[in-house]
């Protein structure tokens, strides 16, 4: 028995050495693996305006400045994470996408505008799990930036490096805009407008249309266009709208739209009118105020054309049917009136023949009675019959016996 507990009690003394070395060399290798997390561990954080004296429960920044203005401010960075991370703070310019989304330039690019005027004080910051700080920076103008409209974006990164070695950029941000004071000159073009119809099989029911169009912001103002599309035919017969809320547009950016008509009557030519009514957006360091300006509208117009197919070909075959129907009975006409002229004809043929054979008929007996007619001396003539032969009296012709 006691040899039993001599033997066991150096077991459990090295068993509780060689958990302890374990704890101990695991600890710097979680501590590393949280500072630098895989593709595939969840990540997260949070980022928005901090509340500084240029405002507070801020969606963006939103600033109004003169050529050589400065303004200072502040973003608000929260690690929502289990681990520590470690974020790059950077700016760059934003610019809108193809559907019409503000976005700014991946970390890297070159900023030209707004991008460039920001100052970050902190560009890498390090947050333990749970915490939180703010991070300055400071908004300069340059003194020969031309008036108007800007936008930017501050954002707070990071890099992760997948397995197949592919980068990807995690950022989340809070959007920058400026005016620059000056002369405002708003200006949209309404462009490339191009309408295509759509008709259906029914011929009693009408069809639709996509029109598209192209908005270009020409001014230097940031603009909130309302836009409506007007179809109708000839003389603007059959009128229909549909509206288009189109996103906002920056100073220098286009956006291509397309946008469904229902309801369109196929009248052979189809006009497509697009109206944008457009309001500057005016934003002071107090926030948004309402603009000014007179409401900006443009135009552009676009037709084609839409030709109800259907009934067309439904016309096309009665016309067919009634031509083919016209035909036809003129042919029975024209078959019947050569059926009566044969019969006419034959009937005279007839009528002719008989008539031809009676009169030589009766020539002979003509013939034998004149002569017996003649036999008679004339009245007032000497009648020497004895002796004297009868001269035979001539035939009388064809003539001489038709007539009375």
């Amino acid at each position: 028995m006691s040899q039993a507990k001599t033997t066991s009690r150096p077991l459990r003394l090295l068993l509780s050495f060689l958990t302890g070395l374990a704890l101990l060399l695991a600890s710097p290798l979680a501590a590393s693996a949280a500072a630098a997390p895989s593709p595939d561990t969840t990540v997260t954080w949070s980022v928005k305006p901090a509340d500084t004296a240029q405002g507070r429960d801020r969606p963006n920044y939103a600033y109004d400045l003169m050529p050589g203005g400065t303004v200072g401010d502040a973003l608000y960075v929260a690690n929502r994470s289990p681990q520590p991370i470690t974020l790059r703070v950077y700016a760059a310019d934003g610019f809108l996408t193809d559907d019409g989304a503000l976005d700014i330039l991946a970390g890297g690019a070159e900023s030209t505008d707004l991008g460039s005027w920001v100052s970050i004080a902190s560009p890498e910051l390090t947050l333990d799990s749970g915490a939180s700080a703010e991070v300055p920076f400071t908004v300069t103008v340059p003194a020969d930036a031309a008036p108007g409209d800007y936008a930017a974006g501050i954002v707070a990164s990071m890099l992760v490096t997948a397995d197949n070695g592919t980068v990807t950029e995690r950022r989340l941000g809070s959007r920058v805009h400026l005016r620059v004071q000056g002369d405002l000159v708003p200006s949209l073009a309404v462009g490339d407008v191009v309408v295509d119809y759509h008709g259906t099989a029914n011929p009693a029911e009408a069809g639709s249309a996509t029109v598209g169009y192209t908005l270009t912001n020409t001014g230097n103002t940031r603009l909130d266009p309302n836009v409506e599309v007007a179809l109708g035919g000839p003389f603007g017969w059959a009128r229909v709208t549909a509206a288009d809320d189109a996103p906002e547009l920056l100073p220098g950016s286009s956006l291509k739209r397309t946008v469904e008509v229902a309801g369109v009557v196929p009248l052979v030519l189809l006009s497509a009118d697009v109206t944008a009514t457009s309001q500057v957006v005016s934003r002071t360091l107090a926030g948004a105020e309402p603009s000014t300006l007179d409401p900006l509208v443009s135009q552009g117009a676009a037709a084609t054309a839409a030709v109800p197919w259907t009934a067309l070909a439904i016309l096309a075959a009665v016309a067919l049917l009634v031509a083919w129907r016209i035909v036809a009975a003129r042919r029975r006409r024209a078959a019947h009136a050569r059926e009566i002229a044969a019969a006419v004809a034959a009937a005279r043929a007839d009528a002719d023949g008989t008539d031809a054979e009676g009169t030589e008929a009766a020539a002979p007996g003509a013939a034998t009675g004149a002569a017996a007619e003649r036999e008679p001396v004339p009245a007032g003539g000497v009648a020497d019959t004895e002796g004297a032969p009868e001269a035979p009296s001539p035939a009388p012709s064809r003539a001489s016996r038709r007539s009375p």
